[in-house]
């Protein structure tokens, strides 16, 4: 997942790239903000900024392949298009597997969302007009994101944990949606069959209480819950964000269902959504960097009436 995805992404960039080195004066990267720290560790994101033309709107990129994310994987061509519409871009890096779990990345990206809005001023950008973006693991994020934001509180100490950490609008590529159901009805895939090559991430944990040593779930109906949960087609409600997922109807490692049951929930709870099929494409292809085209319209779309 994780290869073939930075190849694909290789291959937007090294399209879309050129045409934005041209302007490269007109951003600003400001390189490892620390937008929350977990074990000692410091979590980071690069924020790109417009110094021309900003529109006042964020796109928070998930760097992340196969639940594997690396400041290596932080590529202009992925968001070149975004940055010359004016959108200042935070690309995010979140705990990468196998020392971390998806329930623990999900939390990394909850906290990376509340950052982003907690500092909006700071950036320059309005924390209701914020997107999400990204692709196979970093759009089964993006779509968590936009299906099952953290509330905002008033019961945290850290004022950051305070915000909640909705998105507006999502644009993903070939994301996986539902464990529980992957390919075909009934078929749970917790890092088997296709996926056995991702089996950390799903290596759910708990804690012993006599001895507070992390112990992995190996009871199924624990594992198929915990599956449930992180899952973005059983969040899908009415205030879900809109969503545009782009996805191959040839993809082996995701398969195109995959969308599809989510689309069809997002149609029944009445939220805006599009699928692009790509005909004969796998799980990334050449020209991408034309569907990011495509992803910054829909965003447009959205964001503007947000500033309405």
């Amino acid at each position: 997942m994780l290869a073939r995805w930075l190849l694909a992404l290789l291959m937007a960039g090294s399209l879309a790239a050129p045409t934005l080195a041209a302007d490269a004066p007109n951003y600003t990267r400001t390189e490892d903000v620390i937008y929350g720290r977990k074990f000692g560790l410091a979590m980071t994101m690069d924020v790109f900024a417009p110094k021309t033309g900003a529109n006042g709107a964020g796109v928070i990129f998930c760097v992340s392949g196969g639940w594997i994310s690396a400041k290596e994987g932080i590529h202009l061509g992925f968001f070149a298009e975004f940055l010359k519409r004016g959108y200042t871009v935070f690309a995010v890096v979140h705990g990468s597997q196998p020392k971390f779990t998806i329930p623990e990345v999900l939390d990394d990206m909850h906290r990376a969302v509340r950052y982003i809005r907690h500092n909006a001023g700071k950036y320059g950008v309005d924390k209701e007009r914020l997107a999400i973006c990204g692709g196979s693991a970093g759009g089964h994020l993006s779509l968590m994101q936009g299906t099952a934001p953290k509330p905002t509180t008033i019961l945290e100490l850290d004022a950051v944990n305070r915000e909640s950490s909705k998105v507006a609008v999502v644009g993903c590529f070939f994301p996986p949606t539902d464990f529980l159901n992957y390919g075909k009805e009934g078929n749970v895939m917790l890092g088997d069959g296709v996926l056995s090559g991702f089996r950390p991430p799903f290596e759910f944990w708990e804690r012993d209480p006599k001895t507070n040593a992390l112990i992995v779930i190996s009871d199924k109906a624990k594992r198929k819950e915990i599956g449930k949960a992180i899952s973005p087609v059983y969040h899908v409600t009415k205030d879900s964000a809109p969503a545009l997922i782009v996805h191959g109807d040839a993809d082996k490692l995701v398969p195109i269902q995959q969308a599809e049951l989510i689309i069809a929930r997002y149609k029944e709870a009445g939220v805006p959504c599009e699928l692009i099929v790509k005909k004969g494409a796998d799980h990334g292809w050449a020209g991408m960097d034309k569907d990011l085209i495509t992803i910054a319209d829909w965003f447009d779309k959205y964001l503007a009436k947000k500033s309405n």
